[in-house]
């Protein structure tokens, strides 16, 4: 199986349809009355105890609750791959919001979303869904097709790793 891959397109569609929106460029670029800015971040966060559970349904479950929480806050998503052990995501954050803040309301609420829409899942865990920490990377001392590059190998990994491996015991 495969990654998910987020759609830029499909979330350009969410933005465009959203009636409250006031700022936000497709180029992921912001415009105030005085400026131009663009600021796009590498997140990389992992599930609790880095476990190997984000497969099959829960795999396209975390993409679709990822999509809605970042259409809720009018963030793009530029490129992001959920892969077996953790999840990958490109995105272009206004300057009024802090990255820390946006990282804790994305796994806390999309940890809430997965645990109503697998409960089986709720006592393994307790309500903990990803681990305490994260990484952030801003895109501006690497180059964002550098990222993508580095986001498509990793899609690759990942596939590999969901391959079933032969025993020899």
């Amino acid at each position: 199986m495969s990654p998910v891959e987020f759609n830029p397109h499909d979330r350009m569609i969410m933005v465009s349809q959203a009636k409250s929106l006031t700022w936000g460029c497709p180029n992921g670029q912001f415009k105030f009355s005085t400026c131009k800015v663009e600021c796009q971040y590498h997140i990389v966060f992992i599930p609790k105890y880095r476990r190997k559970v984000l497969y099959g349904k829960i795999r396209v479950d975390v993409k679709e609750a990822i999509t809605k929480l970042c259409a809720y806050k009018n963030i793009e998503i530029v490129s992001g791959a959920v892969c077996i052990d953790h999840v990958h995501l490109c995105v272009s954050i206004p300057p009024k919001i802090a990255v820390s803040k946006f990282v804790g309301y994305l796994k806390g609420k999309s940890a809430l979303m997965i645990h109503d829409m697998h409960p089986d899942l709720y006592g393994k865990w307790d309500k903990a869904f990803w681990a305490r920490g994260y990484f952030v990377g801003t895109v501006g001392n690497v180059t964002e097709e550098a990222i993508k590059k580095y986001i498509a190998e990793q899609e690759v990994y990942a596939k590999a790793e969901d391959q079933p491996k032969k025993r020899f015991f």
